[in-house]
């Protein structure tokens, strides 16, 4: 495969700065773009720079604040300035970063804000691949202190299939150097079983003395958890690290 100019919006953060590290080791040309290296998207500040030439654009920035309006606001913004962008520089592929059941949990204002994002995406005119992903390991401990109330840990018991950043960020690059599916592909982690379960074994794993109740009334950020509202509903790529061995290291 030919090397690509590749910029990676976000590409500081969390997600993009492995994604930018393995299309790196692939030779392509990668620009890790936000504001600390003079690329805004809120503003439209260095887009036009930064694109130039570029044949693939990978969007994993991420809102500064959970807030249902500011989120929204967030990803309308950056989401305009940037396929409009894309669309002046030629680029060949949009990649976007989004989440497993965001057109399932409307009671999440994140979530909400997500499926706008996509929806922007699939209406640009763009050759484009949406990339849904489970939640994280890495925001596990998180997501079990914002459901903690005392010594207690409560979440319902709907599936959960989270996924290390190393294997999301090796599934995107490799997604985005496909011809683009101008529609979704799911990603998860290798192990699937009751979001209660899955918190327990994690903070069994920390030593974390905390008890860990399924009350199927407990909410994700705002959004009643299903049975099935946080796992891909049919085939998904999989990551290869399950929770044990991402503790481990």
């Amino acid at each position: 495969m030919k090397a690509m100019k590749i910029v990676v919006i976000g590409g500081t953060g969390l997600i993009g700065a492995k994604t930018v590290a393995r299309l790196q080791a692939g030779a392509h040309a990668v620009l890790a773009a936000g504001p600390s290296t003079g690329v805004n998207t809120l503003t439209g500040e260095g887009l036009a720079q930064a694109l130039d030439g570029a044949e693939v654009v990978i969007d994993t920035s991420n809102a500064p604040s959970f807030d249902p309006d500011v989120v929204r606001a967030f990803f309308e913004t950056s989401g305009r300035n940037l396929l409009e962008a894309e669309r002046k520089a030629g680029v060949g592929h949009h990649v976007v970063l989004s989440i497993v059941g965001t057109d399932r949990m409307p009671d999440n204002g994140y979530f909400r804000a997500k499926l706008v994002q996509e929806d922007m995406v699939a209406k640009a005119g763009l050759p484009y691949t949406i990339v849904r992903s489970t939640q994280f390991f890495e925001f596990l401990k998180g997501i079990a202190d914002a459901n903690t109330v005392g010594n207690v840990a409560k979440f319902a018991g709907g599936q959960f299939q989270p996924i290390a950043a190393d294997d999301v960020a090796e599934l995107l690059a490799a997604i985005a150097l496909e011809a683009p599916r101008n529609g979704i592909v799911d990603i998860a982690g290798p192990e699937r079983a009751p979001f209660d379960e899955i918190v327990r074994r994690y903070l069994q794993g920390l030593d974390d003395a905390r008890t860990v109740e399924r009350d199927d009334a407990a909410l994700y950020f705002g959004g009643k958890v299903g049975e099935l509202s946080l796992v891909p509903l049919s085939d998904a790529r999989l990551g290869r690290i399950d929770l044990s061995t991402w503790q481990k290291h």
